[in-house]
């Protein structure tokens, strides 16, 4: 009888292992086939968001050139400079920028640079700030109206790109200083590489 019972017990533990890893094949499969299926729409959505982005922050363009990926001040990662060209002179740059010094982590933007050096305009592709607080990025630091706040038509060589707070020349967002800090080191991250690789950025026709 206890033979029996093993027996049963040995049978039932093996069917049990057997849907189980049923289902766990199943399941990988199905999020695998479903990761493909979506994968090059999502990639499209993404060069699509990125595309969107450059045409707004620069100046007017008619084609960019091949991209750039150039190392960032520390070499440990890399920043990306897209080339906009107007009857093929150089009109400004865009760069994928970032910081890790958020309230929460990770920022990316997407920042436009015009031929004079100055920022032209920005999109914030990526961020995990507090909502209503960080995520006012967007629109804080394009509010033309207010000039200690405002970056367009600035750059760090003419203007300190630090909150007023730490003795710089832009007014943090209000109760948002850490992004505000994480934002502006983005910028000037952007900014440094480009000064430094100004010529070879320029210079690409893409052609």
């Amino acid at each position: 009888m206890e033979e029996d019972n093993m027996a049963k017990r040995e049978s039932t533990f093996l069917n049990m292992f057997l849907a189980l890893f049923a289902v766990t094949f199943i399941a990988a499969f199905t999020l695998g086939f479903v990761y493909e299926l979506t994968k090059d729409a999502i990639d499209n959505s993404k060069i699509k968001a990125q595309n969107e982005a450059i045409s707004k922050i620069l100046p007017e363009f008619d084609r960019l050139g091949d991209p750039l990926k150039v190392p960032d001040e520390s070499g440990s990662d890399t920043l990306e400079f897209f080339p906009a060209y107007k009857n093929d002179k150089f009109v400004g740059v865009a760069v994928k920028t970032f910081s890790k010094k958020g309230f929460s982590g990770f920022i990316s933007i997407m920042a436009g640079i015009d031929n004079s050096g100055n920022f032209s305009g920005y999109q914030v592709l990526e961020h995990a700030e507090t909502p209503g607080l960080g995520s006012k990025m967007e629109s804080w630091f394009s509010n033309t109206e207010k000039s200690g706040q405002c970056i367009i038509g600035k750059n760090p060589g003419s203007h300190q790109f630090v909150v007023t707070k730490d003795g710089g020349d832009i007014d943090a967002i209000t109760a948002s200083t850490i992004s505000s800090r994480a934002f502006l080191d983005a910028l000037v991250k952007a900014y440094n590489v480009y000064k430094e690789k100004e010529n070879e950025i320029s210079g690409i026709t893409g052609e």
